[in-house]
């Protein structure tokens, strides 16, 4: 018996957990993870400092003279100056600085953002020696195939910072810092078309854009319904009649979708056809519409469609039809956003007061200040709602939809 439960101690005594072992290890994990987010924000906040702070930008331009439009290089001596003036130099800044951060806090783990620092520093030295451009991601030459990224900053992401605005988009790996600054898009001398432009979000949107230095053009059916702004265009357009827009939207820069209509209670044929037709038909040809515009690799990295699905997607509106078609709509555009034609961003708004819903807790001026702050900061679903749960079950809905359609469904091309 005594044998017995000496062989289990000693078991017990192997498998027993080395706590310290498992701290020590976790300690460098945080601290290693920490760095390498330190490294991001101090490399991004040079360079946003090197747009604002006169001396800092006689180096930095050199990198930006180095690029033409479809990012080629402008001479191999240009660029080789770009590197060692910019590259090699913001590299070097972030090494020495990381050293002295890791030498004054002690710990083993902020060591690994001197490593991925000095990663930047090694490819930087290798461009100006070689004058190689392949390791130089972000800058190399061709057309632009994809829309730019939200999770990082991909080849149209960053080319919006040469070509778009130089005072955004600053970002080099992951857009942590334009989230913060506000600078993950630019709406200035942007060219906004929006419908719905006679509503009180219309309006209110209308004005935050204009403080945006942006260029608006009010799409409405009711002309007469506007309140007259200055620097705002006015186009008319009749519900079925979307085509005639073409040559307009030929000239957006980002389409807002925002009009609607809500039959409350109401049940009948006409209700039914009405709420389909102008919640969520009418959006589709638009939208259809618009992406016939996107032509070109340019157009790809700046062009958008804006489209306010609301909080019905997830949440009771207390009017069945508003419900279904604006679901049907939000579904659609879920598809839609699978084949990365151009960025859709979606509106998730709760009650405003407006004429739809003149019981609304929010001002239409407090839903489109939030709107636009968030999509500065490039967020894809934009929320703006008292209600706490749409803020959880939207994220948990839109994810599994766009999961199962991207495993069920196939874009034309690929069915073809």
């Amino acid at each position: 018996m005594m044998k017995i439960l000496a062989e289990l101690i000693g078991i017990e005594a192997k498998l027993q957990i080395d706590w310290v072992l498992v701290n020590t290890c976790l300690q460098f994990a945080s601290w290693g993870l920490f760095s390498l987010l330190l490294a991001e924000v101090l490399r991004d906040s040079y360079h946003a400092l090197c747009h604002q702070v006169s001396w800092l930008a006689k180096w930095h331009n050199k990198h930006h003279m180095a690029y033409r439009r479809d990012l080629s290089i402008v001479s191999l001596k240009t660029y080789q100056d770009s590197q060692l003036y910019h590259d090699i130099l913001e590299s070097t800044l972030l090494v020495v600085v990381l050293i002295v951060i890791a030498l004054v806090v002690g710990q083993m783990g902020l060591w690994l953002g001197v490593a991925y620092a000095c990663t930047f520093l090694f490819g930087a030295s290798q461009r100006y020696i070689l004058g190689t451009i392949d390791t130089d991601y972000n800058h190399l030459p061709g057309p632009l195939e994809t829309t730019p990224s939200v999770w990082w900053v991909n080849r149209s992401y960053h080319w919006r910072h040469h070509f778009d605005d130089v005072n955004a988009y600053y970002s080099g790996v992951f857009p942590l810092v334009d989230k913060i600054l506000g600078t993950g898009l630019s709406l200035k001398g942007k060219t906004i078309a929006l419908t719905g432009a006679s509503g009180a979000l219309g309006q209110a949107l209308a004005a935050e854009l204009l403080k945006n230095n942006a260029k608006v053009v009010a799409l409405t059916t009711n002309p007469e319904k506007l309140v007259e702004q200055a620097g705002v265009k006015v186009i008319p357009w009749q519900l079925g009649n979307e085509a005639e827009l073409r040559d307009s939207l030929e000239k957006i820069d980002i389409l807002i979708i925002n009009h609607g209509v809500n039959v409350y209670a109401s049940r009948t044929p006409q209700a039914i056809n009405s709420s389909y037709e102008v919640n969520t038909f009418s959006a589709l040809r638009l939208m259809d519409l618009f992406l016939t515009t996107v032509t070109g690799s340019q157009a790809k990295a700046t062009k958008e469609i804006w489209v306010n699905t609301s909080e019905a997607e997830v949440s009771p509106a207390l009017s069945p039809l508003y419900e279904l078609s604006k679901r049907a709509l939000g579904e659609i555009v879920t598809l839609k956003r699978l084949d990365g034609d151009c960025v859709i961003r979606k509106l998730i708004l709760g009650p405003f007061k407006s004429q739809l819903n003149p019981y609304g807790v929010m001002s239409a001026q407090q839903v489109a200040r939030a709107i636009l702050f968030l999509a500065r900061r490039d967020y894809r679903n934009i929320i703006v709602t008292i209600n706490p749960l749409t803020y959880v079950l939207f994220p948990l809905k839109e994810t599994s939809t766009w999961l199962y359609y991207r495993v069920f469904s196939k874009t034309a091309k690929n069915h073809s």
